[in-house]
Formats: structure tokens, C-alpha cells, sequence
């Protein structure tokens, strides 16, 4: 099963917490024609003990010899010794400070330390030559230990090369800090066995004691192994470097052992077991090369691209093939999620050669109600259930994820309505842009639609916006106005309102057809529910009027005059419209013959 958030985790202890050990777990992978050596000395003047000198060097040497088929890819220096740990040392004067340390303890009083940094851009410059490290100092530390044998101190360099000379291997790096006695187990996880053949396993491991050898073995798969005559069955860790057949390294051992025929075709983890009756030893580092031809499938999303108001995205990605030693084949399936549920599947096109690889894209629609925010995983070589359909060097390492933004256009903002004055046809004209004083706009990212439906498929859009005669009222008319990278909806609606009357200040009904009547424009066709009344300079109603019956200047109302013509003069008038969005006009008007 494929894992989508894989992570190799190493699990740094500070020194304040001594008594607990970190589990070897895997640090890195090569696959490909690759092997190692590793070079490294002791800190102490002769193996510790009760009785021996409690003095310790601050510097040590050792020679490294590579030859010229062999291309150096990684070179990693572990440090050890007594006490809570000097982690800013020396090599060959340049100076190193630790990147990721370790700790254990036999009890609060003796702890001890390990510590890690690459100095593969160091062992690249000056190659083949000798490798100091100094400025290690744990002078004033080690006076508590001497007592009890536990003084020590001392430093290892693993150098992976390629050699195209060498078959392909998998070369695995493991580290971590676990110790003994009594009794050690270790599986060793991420193995593809192809080919047992030249198979082995290498050790840094600290403070093993050569004159101590009590029930010591070294096993694995349950198998005791050995490498006579540096490293007897019952004697494993006795200060020896298997490379260079040092035999002196105080307190350390560099040690490497032929597997061939303690593993098998197949396996994918090895149990390595030690057992110690009173030695007391720490393993740092674990290295097994093993014949493989696999390939490694891994995915990067190189990028992405979004619509505005569109959930559907479209997922640039290329899928890898190395640190492999063996083809990808094609059509090895990609699934990609999100939420942990399965969006859609897609697969390599062509087989992918070792080193080589191939980029694509596919459409991913998501869920209209989705988070804006998404997280897409890519998982290669899953076919849509976490599971694959081909073997890989490393199976855990198929997965990638972005982090990506859908352009959501927003929920549509309603704008104050624009009212349009009815003149009898129940249309008017408008100005659009003044619907949009609230909003702090330029003209050219503005576009008005009749419908939602054109707005979101940029069809038929108002041409004239400036000078639009409403077609209906109410009419809703929709806004777009484009933002970088999407856009904002907008609506409001057009309506009609009777136009307010124009009422003149006199008139003179002298028969002549000329200002014969109280001519209020905008009144008869449009309020045809008005009343008029008139009233007298005695506050006396003589006239009331409507629609069907406007103002000549007679007398309808009182006892007298009825029928008469009202004398010149100004007279007072209330024009109640009967329209709710109206008060009653009130005003004078004169009569003049």
C-alpha cells in the first residue's frame, strides 16, 4: 500500500534526555552501480579499561584511497565518545558542526553521544589523501568514566561511490543509536533482494572492547556471521576497520561482512541480532549493498492552472525514474486525490528509461462545493485503491502534493437600483455606469449582461451601456468586473416610476386655444387617479378636478358663482396624485384674461 504522505523520520533525542536510544532506521538509498568505504580512527592512546590511562587525544588520522573509476556520490561523518558530546569539530581544518545527533546511556552517570554531518563536498575536493579530525576535545569529560572502562572517543567517514564496473546494487544507509548488552534486535526494512550474490553489510559501531568477548555473536536472519581473522564469531566488535585491516582502533570497529548466503532472493527486511554477556557497544551506522534491478517511480506536480469560477484544474506533472536500476514501464498507473478521496486516475504514456522521465497533464474536475483552498495528492504507480502494479526499489517514496487556490468568484453583491422616469411607455432611458457609484471601478473592466447565464459564458453583453433603454421593468441587468486573476458579480435592477408633473404658474382661459387651461404636463396620461382641488384668496374650495375633468378656470364648487369664470387673481391649489411614492403638490397659480 502506498503511503501519500511518506516521510522518513529520524528522531533527534537532545542530551537532556540521555536514557533513550534512537531506533536504526533508514537515512538514505542508492540504487545503481554503487558500493562504499569508509576510513576512521580512534580518539583513545589503547583500549579502555579499569586500570588503563584515563588521557584521550584531540585529534586522529586516517587515509583514504580511492581509485579512478570510483565517482564519489556521498560521504557522511559520524563522531562518537563519553559524556553529553563536542558537536562542532574539525576535518582537515575545515570546521564542521553536527547536523543531526544521537544519544544513549548505560545509567544517568554514563551517557554518551553521536553525531552526524555530510562532508561529501569536503571528501570531493581534496580526494585521495589523508583525513584529520581535530578539535575534537573530551578532556575534561571522560574523567568520570575511566573508572568503569567506559572512556572513549572516535570518528568514522562512509564514502558511497559509483563504478561502472560494479553491478546494479542498492545501496542502503542506516543509522540511529542502539546498544547492548544484553541483547540487540534490528530489523533492517526497504531491502529488495534480487541477486544474493557479493551481498554484505557493514557496521560503525562504538566502545566495543576486543579483551571483552563474552557471549558475543553477531547474527543475522539468525545466522552467525564473521569475518575471521579481524572479527571472530564470538568476538564481533574488537576495534578493527574491515577496509583497511586496521587492527588498533581503540573502542571502534569499522567492520563489513559478506551476506551471501545468510539472506535470500526476495526478501525485502533483515533481522540483525547481537548479543553481548558484559561488552557494552553501541551501533551507529548499518550499510547493506545488495544486487537489485528495479525502477523507482516518484512524481512532482510542476504546476497548475485554474478558471475563474471553475473547479476544474489542470495538473502539469512529471513522473521520475531515478535512482532506479531498471525501466518504468509504461502505462504504470497515477491516482490523484484530494481529502483522501480518489479524484481521477491517469498513467505514464512510455516506458522510462533509468534517469529518465516524462511530464503530462491531466484535467481534474472537483466538487462544486469544495474548499477554495485544496490540496491535490499525486501518488504514481497507484491505481486508484493505494495500491501499484510495480516493484520498486523503494515503495515509499511515490507520492507529492500541492497546495492550490480555485478562483471562486463570489456571491453576487446587489446595487442600489436605477429609477427611470415613465413618460407613457413604461421605458426609459438609463445610464448603467451610475448603478456602480459605490464601487471604486474603471469602465474597461466593466461589462453588463441580461441574464447570469450570458455573464458567466461572456455572451451578449450590453453594447451601449451608457445609453440602454430598459426592455422591461423591473429588469435585472448583471455586472462583471474583472479583477486580477478572476471576476466580482454585480446586479441591480432597472424600474419605472411616474415622472413627477410639471405644473405651471398660470394661464389665461380667454377662448384664444392659447394657455386656455391649468396645463399640468406629465398629469393626465400618467396619474390618472389625481384630484385637483382650488381654492380661493378666502381659503374657499371653488374647484375640484381629475382626470377626466381638468381646470378652465370655472367655478364647480359653492353655492355661488357655480359655472362662472374665477375673477383674475392667484389662487391656492392641492394636487394629491394618488401615488404612493408622491406627497400632494401644494402651490399658487394666477388667472389672467
Amino acid at each position: 500500500m502506498k503511503n501519500p504522505y511518506y516521510i522518513v523520520c529520524f528522531f533527534l533525542f537532545s542530551i537532556a534526555q540521555p536514557l533513550f536510544a534512537q531506533d536504526v532506521s533508514l537515512y538514505q538509498q542508492f540504487n545503481g552501480r554503487y558500493d562504499y568505504t569508509a576510513i576512521g580512527n580512534t580518539m583513545n592512546t589503547v583500549e579502555n579499561g579499569t586500570f588503563g590511562p584515563c588521557i584521550i587525544l584531540t585529534s586522529s588520522s586516517a587515509n583514504l584511497s580511492i581509485n579512478s573509476d570510483q565517482n564519489v556520490v556521498a560521504a557522511y561523518l559520524y563522531w562518537a565518545g563519553s559524556h553529553t558530546g563536542d558537536f562542532n569539530i574539525s576535518l582537515n581544518n575545515i570546521d564542521i558542526t553536527a547536523e543531526r545527533t544521537f544519544s544513549d546511556a548505560i545509567d544517568t552517570d554514563r551517557v554518551f553521544f553521536a553525531a552526524f554531518a555530510d562532508v561529501t563536498s569536503i571528501i570531493l575536493d581534496q580526494g585521495s589523501t589523508d583525513y584529520t579530525v581535530s578539535n575534537f576535545d573530551l578532556t575534561n569529560d571522560i574523567g568520570p568514566y575511566c573508572s568503569t572502562g567506559t572512556n572513549f572517543g572516535g570518528w568514522a567517514i562512509t564514502i558511497i561511490y559509483e563504478d561502472n564496473n560494479l553491478p546494479l546494487n542498492q545501496l542502503n544507509v542506516y543509522d540511529g543509536l542502539q546498544s547492548v548488552p544484553d541483547f540487540l534486535n534490528i530489523t533492517l526494512d526497504n531491502l529488495n533482494v534480487l541477486d544474493n550474490e557479493n551481498a554484505k553489510i557493514g557496521f560503525i559501531a562504538w566502545e566495543g572492547d576486543k579483551s571483552l568477548a563474552v557471549n558475543e555473536q553477531l547474527t543475522i536472519n539468525g545466522s552467525v556471521i564473521s569475518n575471521a581473522p579481524l572479527n571472530p564469531a564470538n568476538n564481533a566488535f574488537n576495534g578493527t576497520n574491515s577496509f583497511t585491516g586496521d587492527s588498533n582502533l581503540y573502542n571502534m570497529d569499522i567492520d563489513v561482512y559478506s551476506i551471501q548466503n545468510n539472506i535470500n532472493i526476495g526478501d525485502t527486511s533483515a533481522t540483525i541480532a547481537l548479543t553481548s554477556g558484559q561488552d557494552f557497544v553501541m551501533i551507529n551506522n548499518i550499510i547493506t549493498v545488495l544486487n537489485s534491478q528495479l525502477p523507482d517511480a516518484t512524481i512532482i506536480i510542476d504546476n497548475n492552472t485554474v478558471s475563474c469560477g471553475d473547479t476544474t484544474i489542470e495538473l502539469f506533472y512529471t513522473v521520475y525514474n531515478t535512482n532506479s536500476t531498471d525501466i518504468l514501464p509504461a502505462h504504470t498507473p497515477i491516482a490523484f486525490y484530494s481529502d483522501g478521496i480518489l479524484i481521477d486516475t491517469s498513467a505514464t504514456v512510455n516506458d522510462i528509461a533509468i534517469n529518465a522521465s516524462e511530464s503530462n497533464s491531466v484535467y481534474l474536475t472537483l466538487s462544486d462545493s469544495i474548499d477554495p483552498n485544496v490540496t491535490i495528492v499525486a501518488i504514481v504507480d497507484d491505481n486508484g485503491t493505494m495500491n501499484g502494479m510495480v516493484t520498486e526499489s523503494n515503495e515509499n517514496n511515490n507520492s507529492t502534493f500541492k497546495d492550490i487556490d480555485l478562483l471562486i468568484v463570489s456571491e453576487i453583491t446587489q446595487l442600489p437600483n436605477l429609477i427611470g422616469c415613465n413618460e407613457g411607455l413604461e421605458t426609459s432611458n438609463f445610464n448603467l455606469f451610475e448603478a456602480l457609484t459605490v464601487l471604486n471601478h474603471n469602465e474597461e473592466d466593466i461589462t453588463f449582461y441580461h441574464s447570469l447565464d450570458d455573464l458567466e459564458t461572456d455572451f451578449n453583453s450590453i453594447n451601449v451601456p451608457s445609453d440602454y433603454n430598459n426592455v422591461s421593468s423591473p429588469e435585472t441587468i448583471y455586472v462583471k468586473r474583472i479583477s486580477d486573476p478572476c471576476y466580482e458579480i454585480f446586479q441591480f435592477d432597472l424600474t419605472i416610476e411616474n415622472c413627477p408633473p410639471y405644473i405651471p404658474q398660470g394661464f389665461s382661459p380667454n377662448g384664444d386655444t392659447k394657455n386656455d387651461w391649468f396645463n399640468i404636463q406629465g398629469l393626465y396620461d400618467i396619474f390618472t387617479e389625481h384630484e385637483l382641488q382650488i381654492y380661493n384668496r378666502y381659503g374657499e374650495l371653488i374647484f375640484v378636478g381629475h382626470n377626466e375633468k381638468p381646470w378652465f378656470g370655472k367655478i364647480n364648487r359653492g353655492l355661488n358663482n357655480k359655472g362662472n369664470k374665477a375673477p383674475v387673481g392667484t389662487y391656492y391649489y392641492i394636487l394629491n396624485l394618488n401615488d404612493p411614492n408622491y406627497k400632494p403638490f401644494v402651490g399658487w397659480v394666477y388667472i389672467n384674461y
